[in-house]
């Protein structure tokens, strides 16, 4: 398959890199690298995907993985044009669940929403930790089944799931707490904390509420059990918001928390937790 993956951080580097193993891998970044190199406990993986940094480069493709931050998607679209021929497809890699919306320039029924876990930073240009093998969620049907089957023979596993819907929601309950780590600068101990896990408690819970008038099965203990995952990670683990903020970047606090607002909304369901923390969020850019 000729697959093409826009952005080339921590996500869409060891994708491209474990794509180019069986793959033509193309990958479409701001700036030049010549190698990816993904360092693992297991050992290293090298790829020599052939790299553009130019949209008028661009030829057609089979696939495109869209992997950059939410916030980009600008950005992104300007590489679509001379990637998606009649039959490309594209896979939206990103957090939160409005990827299908992101992209309304490519037909629905040729754009793929995809729930990543995947535990990976960039070091270096080009250069990768993968902390773990990785999961990959798609919709149960031929796009989700031909996108899961890309990754076969790599350690991640890319699989279907009938329930897309619940099963992104549940990602966003897990999101939407990170906003605590990325106020308070502290990692997945600050879970431990009692006032701050009723806090995190609280804005799963507006998550839950709206998911569930967006179609996602979710159950109350959802919200109990999202704080007891983060006690359980290491506790120095940074989410990807705080490691954001942290580093003076632009965060996703839009894809992580004000969606649910938004939703909300529409559907006359007040979220003032996730309202308010993030305008604090907001202000202390």
């Amino acid at each position: 398959m000729r697959i093409a993956v826009i952005g080339a951080g921590a996500i869409g580097g060891t994708l491209a890199a474990w794509l180019a193993q069986t793959h033509d891998v193309t990958v479409c970044a701001r700036s030049p690298l010549t190698d990816l190199e993904v360092m693992r406990e297991e050992g290293v993986i090298r790829a020599t995907p052939l790299v553009l940094t130019d949209p008028a480069a661009a030829t057609p493709v089979d696939w495109v993985l869209c992997t950059t931050k939410t916030y980009d998607c600008e950005s992104a679209a300007a590489w679509l044009p001379g990637l998606m021929g009649p039959e490309a497809r594209l896979a939206v890699i990103q957090n939160g669940v409005e990827q299908r919306e992101r992209f309304p320039q490519v037909s629905r029924d040729l754009t793929v929403p995809v729930i990543i876990d995947l535990p990976a930073e960039r070091t270096a240009q080009g250069r990768l930790v993968q902390r773990r093998n990785g999961t990959i969620h798609v919709p149960d049907d031929a796009n989700g089944v031909a996108f899961a089957a890309l990754f076969a023979g790599t350690v991640i596993d890319a699989q279907t799931t009938p329930d897309f819907v619940t099963a992104a929601w549940r990602k966003l309950a897990i999101n939407c707490s990170g906003i605590v780590s990325a106020l308070t600068l502290r990692p997945a101990e600050v879970a431990n904390d009692e006032g701050i896990a009723e806090v995190m408690r609280g804005l799963v819970r507006e998550c839950i509420t709206v998911g569930r008038l967006e179609g996602a099965d979710l159950p109350d203990k959802l919200a109990d059990q999202v704080v007891k995952w983060t006690t359980l990670a290491h506790p120095q683990s940074v989410n990807s918001i705080q490691a954001d903020r942290m580093a003076g970047r632009r965060t996703e606090v839009d894809a992580r928390n004000l969606v649910i607002v938004r939703l909300g909304e529409k559907h006359g369901v007040a979220t003032p937790l996730n309202r308010a923390l993030a305008a604090v969020l907001a202000a202390s850019a």
